[in-house]
């Protein structure tokens, strides 16, 4: 055998293997075996310190308790971006963490890059006091957590400080007694370039010394994502955020976008955003104080405490509701602060609340094919320091298009699951506008049509199978009003369900009706709407009755 020259040997032995290596964690291990898979560790933190950057340690299944610090803690090398460091739980038999006696965390980061952490679950051993999940109080970048469930710690599931370059991806973090994702203010940039997509942030604040019971931590709003100023850019994507104690998703961070995501019967405010450049699209918010009707000051959606002059805010294709018995606002922005910015709303639902949607002196806002509804009350909207009406919305002082009657969803809810798909005959089918939306799909990935077929909120209404949706089509629906017998006429040339709705959205009408045949009825002066369901043809008319 030829031998090798004495530099190769010499980086052999200062700097390690050339190729990076793969090792093993076991219940039935030895932390003196060499961490091969027939001879493998028994502590994952021991493991995790024998790595060099590059390495993969793959954590076998069972439940390894974790209660020494720092001995028992995973703390892995950093990687390089050619080779990324991994810890990994088995796959198709994920390995449990449990921790016990006031462990600080489960894995601690800081300092750390080019890491992968996967398929593990982290949590109390038996309701054991157990601080957090992943943790980093020092900078770490290029940081990727999949496939992770973390539940019923005491403090937080996720919590970093400052971070650049994090993916947090198909996590599951519940029941953690400070809130599920969260972190100090930033003091080397805070949070930076990062994705939360495809997670369930719930139940914060339900569990703390394994007590699972509402109100017993120390905290008083844990929040399911709450993160401090920094400039992002945050992508939160096809999340949920049910039944936290304090906001759903709080983010200070500019250049938040929220897309496609649920944030329901969260106890505090649903959807709470503090900086520029910030966005809801595709989303549903519902259910706040979470079935509490006490009186608070929470809200389905908050944009409030904005001391950036000339900020910049986009909700486009939102539903967001509030059970009327829950006292408060539904949505308020800069009720606290005199800096001036601008709100863009296009195609979203604004329904129920026992108050209006409002919205201070210093925001201007848009309102473009938005449909607001408040029942029997006569304000919708307060901005520009007045009220206005749901006639004052139909005749466009706010903006273009927008509709204010009942939305009709199919099964509103506080407190539980609720369904705000639209039913047959709501006004917001049709509604919207496609005009700078830029949304191909709705909640469900159903396809949004282009032009006058864009419906308003988060859900494109799907018909009845082999029923096509149709747009209006005023010709097969002629409106004619008799001014000699005071009676307004409704010709339908198609048999179906004629419904007729007026401004607050209560139905005035409701018949069905033969083909080619006219329906009369007296109405006051107002706007209205039409709606006439009949096979393979739905047709949806404005019109306005004056005496």
């Amino acid at each position: 055998m030829k031998s090798l020259p004495f530099f190769f040997l010499i980086y052999i032995g200062l700097i390690g293997p050339l190729f990076p290596a793969t090792y093993y964690v076991s219940t039935s291990g030895d932390d003196t075996h060499v961490g091969s898979f027939s001879q493998p560790w028994a502590s994952p933190g021991y493991g995790s310190k024998q790595m060099s950057g590059g390495d993969t340690l793959i954590i076998l299944g069972g439940t390894y308790t974790l209660s020494v610090f720092w001995d028992d803690m995973i703390t892995p090398p950093s990687g390089t971006t050619d080779q990324w460091t991994v810890i990994q739980g088995e796959t198709g038999n994920r390995p449990v963490l449990a921790g016990r006696d006031n462990l600080f965390s489960a894995i601690e980061l800081s300092d750390k890059s080019n890491l992968i952490i996967a398929n593990l679950e982290i949590t109390s051993d038996n309701g054991a006091y157990f601080r957090e999940g992943i943790s980093a109080s020092g900078y770490c970048e290029g940081i990727v957590l999949q496939n992770l469930y973390i539940h019923h710690m005491d403090e937080f599931g996720i919590d970093f400080q400052d971070v650049q370059d994090l993916i947090v991806e198909d996590c599951n973090i519940q029941y953690c007694g400070f809130g599920a994702i969260g972190g100090p203010e930033g003091t080397a940039g805070g949070w930076r370039d990062a994705t939360i997509s495809g997670c369930n942030l719930s139940y914060s604040g339900h569990y703390y010394q394994g007590v699972i019971a509402p109100g017993v931590g120390p905290y008083d709003r844990p929040d399911g994502l709450g993160l401090e100023p920094s400039d992002g850019p945050l992508d939160i994507l096809s999340c949920r955020a049910e039944h936290n104690r304090g906001d759903g998703l709080d983010s200070k961070i500019k250049n938040t976008t929220i897309r496609n995501c649920i944030v329901a019967n969260n106890h505090c405010d649903g959807v709470k955003l503090w900086g520029d450049g910030s966005s809801v699209s595709n989303s549903l918010i519902y259910g706040t104080g979470d079935g509490d009707p006490t009186d608070s000051p929470w809200a389905a959606l908050v944009i409030d405490n904005v001391d950036d002059p000339g900020a910049t805010f986009n909700i486009v294709n939102t539903t967001i509701h509030q059970d009327p018995r829950k006292h408060g606002y539904i949505l308020y922005s800069q009720y606290d602060s005199s800096a001036p910015i601008t709100i863009h709303m296009q195609n979203t639902i604004i329904a129920g609340g026992s108050g209006s949607a409002y919205f201070g002196p210093s925001v201007t806002l848009n309102l473009d094919h938005c449909l607001i509804h408040r029942e029997n009350e006569t304000v919708q909207v307060e901005a520009n320091g007045q009220q206005y009406t749901a006639q004052d919305l139909e005749n466009g002082l706010l903006g273009p298009g927008n509709l204010s009657a009942d939305p009709l969803f199919q099964i509103p809810a506080w407190g539980t699951e609720g369904n705000y798909r639209l039913q047959s005959g709501s006004p917001a089918i049709d509604a919207g506008t496609s005009e700078h939306a830029l949304i191909d799909t709705d909640l469900d990935s159903n396809p949004r049509l282009s032009g006058p077929e864009v419906d308003i909120g988060c859900y494109e209404f799907q018909a009845p199978t082999g029923v096509e949706k149709k747009s209006t089509a005023i010709q097969a629906f002629p409106l004619i009003f008799h001014t000699d017998r005071n009676l307004l006429e409704i010709k339908s040339d198609y048999p179906g369900r004629l419904s007729v709705y007026n401004v607050l959205g209560q139905s005035v009408l409701n018949r069905q009706v033969e083909g080619n045949t006219a329906v009369s009825i007296c109405l006051p002066s107002g706007i209205y709407i039409a709606v006439l369901d009949a096979p393979e043809q739905r047709t949806i008319q404005r019109f306005t009755v004056i005496r």
